[in-house]
């Protein structure tokens, strides 16, 4: 195992919130593009979280990889909906998204776990 992902988006998520708590103004702007951009629109969230993990493989980002991924999960994303995204970024990426789509499937298996 690469990585135990339940516990790393725990302990990013304090570190995150440390972070916000120092520039409130810039993390609260922050948050509400984030709220914004993955609400159900035209494209529903989950479909939006498989976009944003198409992205996290792409940018090589474990800690969007962990919040995403576990969203996804949380969305009732399937083994076999993730894979086809790891096999988008593949397409698109190449040998570096290779390793960091093992990372994502390593997460959504832990993730997938309860």
């Amino acid at each position: 195992m690469y990585r135990d992902w339940k516990a790393y988006v725990k302990e990013l998520a304090g570190n995150m919130q440390s972070v916000g708590n120092g520039i409130p103004d810039t993390w609260n702007a922050f948050r509400t593009l984030s709220m914004a951009g993955k609400a159900d629109g035209v494209l529903d969230a989950k479909t939006k979280e498989l976009i944003a993990i198409g992205i996290s493989i792409a940018n090589r980002c474990e800690g969007c990889i962990a919040f995403h991924v576990r969203e996804a999960v949380r969305l009732g994303t399937t083994r076999e909906e993730m894979l086809e995204t790891v096999g988008v970024a593949l397409y698109l990426g190449g040998g570096p998204a290779s390793v960091y789509g093992t990372y994502v499937m390593e997460a959504f298996d832990q993730f997938s776990k309860g």
